[in-house]
C-alpha cells in the first residue's frame, strides 16, 4: 500500500452513534483492514472487503457530504499511512475529525487537530495486552479513552487501567460501553451482552466520573446493516 492511496470499505454519512460526540451527524470513513480479532467485533466485514482508492479520491469524497464532523475507522485505520494525510487533508478542510482506533498502532504519527477515541482491549475481548503503553504519551486534553465491558471482571480490570495510568487527568472521558446483545444462536466467548443498568450500577458506585457508552446507532437501527 503506497502514501497516496487507501484500501476504503464505505464512506456514507449517520449519525455518531458513541463518544461525546454521540447524536451529531457524521460522515464514517472506514478503511479495511485489522490485525486483531475481537471476539465481540461489530464489523468483521471491514477484514476483507474494500477497494483501493486514490487519496485525493477518498478526500474528495468525504468532503462532499459536507458535513463538520468525520470519524475514521475500520478495522484498524493506523495499519495504513496514507490514513495520516487523509486525516491532515480533513482538518485541513475545517472539519473535526475523530479516529477510532484500538492504540495497538503508533499514535506519534497523528496530526494534533486529530481527536483519538482509544478503544482499549480489555480480557474478555480476546486481546487484552494490544494497547501499546507508550501511546499514553500522545494522549492529548481532548481524545477519549474507551472501554467495551462484557463482564465486572472487565469493567474491575478498566478502573484498574484508569486509575493506573491517570486516564482522567489525559483524556476529557473515559468511556464504559456493555458489550451489545448478539443476535439470538450468535453468542461468543461469553459476549453474548450485558445489561447496561448493571454498568451504570457499576459506575455509580465505583466513585470515578466515567462515561456509560451505549452505542445509539444500535438502538436505532438494525446492527447488521452496514450503512445508517
Amino acid at each position: 500500500m503506497t502514501s497516496d492511496t487507501l484500501q476504503i470499505n464505505e464512506i456514507y454519512r449517520s449519525l455518531q452513534g458513541e463518544s461525546t460526540y454521540a447524536g451529531r451527524p457524521c460522515v464514517f470513513v472506514r478503511l479495511r483492514g485489522c490485525h486483531l480479532r475481537c471476539h465481540y467485533c461489530d464489523s468483521e466485514y471491514a477484514f476483507k472487503e474494500g477497494v483501493s482508492q486514490p487519496l485525493e479520491e477518498v478526500i474528495a469524497e468525504a468532503l462532499a457530504f459536507d458535513c463538520d464532523l468525520i470519524e475514521v475507522t475500520g478495522g484498524e485505520p493506523l495499519l495504513q499511512a496514507a490514513v495520516h494525510p487523509l486525516m491532515v487533508a480533513l482538518a485541513d478542510a475545517g472539519r473535526t475529525v475523530l479516529l477510532e482506533t484500538s492504540g495497538a498502532c503508533d499514535l506519534a504519527p497523528c496530526d494534533e487537530r486529530i481527536i483519538k477515541i482509544v478503544d482499549v482491549k480489555t480480557p474478555a475481548s480476546g486481546e487484552e495486552g494490544s494497547f501499546i503503553e507508550a501511546n499514553l504519551d500522545y494522549l492529548l486534553p481532548h481524545d477519549e479513552v474507551k472501554f467495551v465491558i462484557c463482564d465486572r471482571g472487565d469493567f474491575d480490570w478498566a478502573l484498574d487501567f484508569t486509575r493506573r495510568c491517570g486516564l482522567l487527568d489525559r483524556v476529557a472521558a473515559v468511556h464504559a460501553s456493555p458489550v451489545f446483545e448478539q443476535s439470538p444462536g450468535e453468542e461468543i466467548a461469553g459476549c453474548s451482552g450485558l445489561d447496561a443498568a448493571e454498568v451504570a450500577k457499576w459506575i455509580v458506585e465505583c466513585g470515578l466520573p466515567l462515561r456509560l457508552n451505549l452505542q445509539q446507532h444500535k438502538f436505532l437501527w438494525d446492527p447488521a446493516e452496514r450503512r445508517r
